[in-house]
């Protein structure tokens, strides 16, 4: 089942005002962007985050699964609960750096 486009607006309208939010269609899915860092991974309607340090306290009674074949497990964020979203969505951007410029060809 993919993401519907209702989800990932909800997911994005969620975490609005924290920086400026955009999302890009990948892989089949699609990765939600703060200040133009990948923050979100939101596959068959779940919003996943990587597991980092910095969030682990809050994140320690969250599920957790695989966004696709192959990916490394990550949180699964509670998008619903709005404080609590923005609050992790905050530290996963702060610790996330800009995504390195393609070299053209």
């Amino acid at each position: 089942m993919a993401t519907t486009q209702e989800y990932i607006e909800y997911v994005c309208e969620q975490i609005n005002g924290i920086g400026e939010v955009r999302y890009r269609k990948m892989f089949g899915e699609y990765m939600v962007y703060v200040n133009d860092k990948p923050v979100i991974i939101v596959c068959d309607n779940t919003a996943f985050v990587k597991k980092l340090e910095v969030i682990e306290e809050e994140m320690k009674h969250a599920d957790c699964g695989f966004p696709y074949k192959g990916a490394k497990e990550h949180y699964i964020l509670d998008v619903d609960n709005r404080e609590f979203c923005r609050e992790i969505v905050k530290k996963v951007e702060e610790v996330t750096p800009l995504p390195k410029p393609k070299k053209k060809k």
